[in-house]
């Protein structure tokens, strides 16, 4: 990439030569299962450096073996995916669920402690709540607007070896925003990596590395993929830690296949004109609906206001408030009544689409979440989570008023 190019720029071509390509314009799929070696010792070479058994020497690079340890379409798109983070390197996944299991996997032991924000999506906080303590893992929980002192007495009272920090932020699904600066002081004081989700908001409305995460894992499908039509899952970070979890991930096989990754590297290159057509959507429609007699409470990060903590927060944190809106009704019943009657809204789980999506959180997603945390986390009956697509506004303000008004 030259030197200046912004990332949106750099999608429709870097780590891509077209000479080496017959000429092709777009980078070429290869689904293959395994590389053919011009030598036995060529061989060897690679799986001593695809195993670890040695490090490489200055400029060497680990040839292709098996597509389940490299694919050049795999690792064209993780030096974009990267690039978008400003990270040294990246892992592409089988799904976001693969990268986030793959990640705890790499840095907890039993008798380890996790420090872990929530709300969390329903998948991961299943993992937490219920697989990591079946292997002995104890969890420090935070909740937004915890201060520094207080994570820190956690952290010590819960005795063991802080094995990782992660963090969803913005909260799934309730916008909560958690401090990555404050958490990666904690983290780094004990000698511990700070993982961030950072789904909600992509690498184009928020950077986690450059506030102090060391690892950014996200749900591909999402924003990144955002067209409804894969599965995948990604992590960014430094060269070592992500060197860690690349090794787990070569035994565990959580890698995405080349067809996905073919898919992934061609939405990367409308990311951010999908991202910000959203985001003026949903501010526009925050704007319509704010005041409307059916919604109890609306949280959207373009609401927040300097002078405040989440404000300020979210001035130091976040570039843009995204796409995300979540909207709380008096119950299930009202919830229902709203989804029930969107037409050019779908009503289906997942975010981060071409298409405007929504659903019910406490029943859908989260709905394998223990009841009593739900409630306390604000993941109420009455909760509407709403992913705001690129469809023409004037028909989305339309669709979302007459269904509010059916409430």
């Amino acid at each position: 990439m030259k030197r200046g190019t912004h990332p949106a720029t750099a999608m429709l071509g870097h780590g891509h030569a077209p000479g080496d390509a017959s000429g092709s314009l777009k980078p070429p799929l290869y689904p293959t299962s395994t590389f053919v070696f011009p030598n036995a010792a060529e061989g060897k070479r690679c799986f001593e450096l695809a195993y670890g058994l040695r490090p490489p020497t200055p400029g060497e690079a680990p040839g292709m073996v098996y597509s389940r340890l490299s694919n050049p379409g795999l690792e064209l798109l993780e030096e974009r995916l990267a690039l978008l983070d400003r990270t040294a390197s990246g892992l592409s996944f089988a799904s976001g669920m693969a990268a986030i299991s793959t990640v705890f996997l790499t840095f907890l032991r039993p008798g380890d402690v996790l420090v872990h924000s929530r709300p969390l999506y329903g998948g991961t906080d299943h993992v937490v709540t219920s697989l990591l303590d079946e292997f002995d893992v104890a969890r420090v929980e935070l909740s937004p607007g915890m201060d520094e002192a207080e994570i820190e007495a956690r952290v010590v009272a819960a005795g063991g070896r802080l094995g990782l920090a992660f963090l969803e932020t913005p909260a799934n699904p309730t916008n909560a925003l958690f401090n990555i600066e404050m958490v990666s002081r904690v983290a780094h004081a004990h000698d511990a990596p700070l993982a961030v989700d950072n789904t909600f908001l992509g690498p184009v409305w928020q950077s986690p590395a450059a506030l102090g995460a060391d690892l950014v894992v996200y749900s591909a499908t999402k924003f990144l993929g955002g067209h409804s039509d894969l599965i995948a899952g990604v992590v960014t970070g430094s060269e070592d830690l992500v060197g860690e979890v690349a090794a787990t991930r070569a035994f565990l096989g959580t890698m995405s296949d080349p067809w996905t990754a073919w898919l992934l590297t061609r939405s990367l290159e409308t990311l951010h004109l999908r991202m910000e057509r959203q985001a003026d959507n949903a501010r526009r429609l925050v704007e319509a609906i704010g005041g409307h007699r059916s919604i109890r409470r609306l949280s959207y990060l373009g609401l927040l206001r300097s002078g405040t903590p989440e404000g300020d927060l979210f001035t130091r944190q976040c570039r843009g408030p995204g796409s995300m809106i979540s909207v709380w009704f008096a119950d299930e019943g009202a919830a229902y009544r709203f989804l029930d009657a969107l037409e050019v809204v779908r009503l289906a789980v997942s975010l981060g689409s071409t298409e405007s999506l929504a659903q019910h959180p406490a029943s859908m997603t989260h709905a394998g979440c223990d009841p009593e945390a739900r409630e306390r986390l604000d993941v109420t009956d009455g909760l509407v989570r709403i992913s705001v697509g690129i469809e023409d506004y004037a028909d989305l303000h339309g669709d979302v008023l007459a269904a509010l008004d059916r409430v």
